[in-house]
């Protein structure tokens, strides 16, 4: 039996991605956030591959997160996260990416690696 809040959240997943195709072009940055971890990947959805995926444990992150201001904790290895995501989508030849934020609420984590990814330099 599913809980209230997983019910809610898999509803809210559902209506974003009714919107949402990623395409050579523009492929969807999807995220998965779990209670210790954030995971993210770049999928086109018109051959339904994954391009590039990464989780806050990758070894690009871990150097990176020293350098993190203003930032503590998981919010800092998200934010870390989206930096990298975009530095290896970049050298894979992905500037553009539409944002999908599997029915979490655009807040905390989230935010932080969509934040991240930006910084990096890609274009939402």
């Amino acid at each position: 039996m599913m809980s209230e809040r997983l019910q809610q959240r898999l509803s809210r997943k559902k209506r974003v991605r009714k919107k949402l195709k990623g395409t050579p072009q523009c492929p969807r940055l999807a995220v998965y956030r779990s209670a210790g971890h954030i995971y993210a990947q770049i999928i086109d959805d018109t051959i339904g591959q994954t391009l590039v995926s990464i989780d806050d444990r990758n070894d690009g992150v871990q150097n990176i997160l020293p350098t993190v201001e203003n930032h503590k904790g998981k919010i800092a290895k998200s934010f870390a996260t989206g930096k990298t995501l975009a530095k290896i989508a970049l050298d894979a030849g992905i500037k553009r990416v539409a944002f999908d934020r599997g029915g979490y609420l655009y807040h905390g984590r989230v935010k932080a690696l969509a934040d991240g990814a930006r910084d990096g330099g890609l274009q939402f």
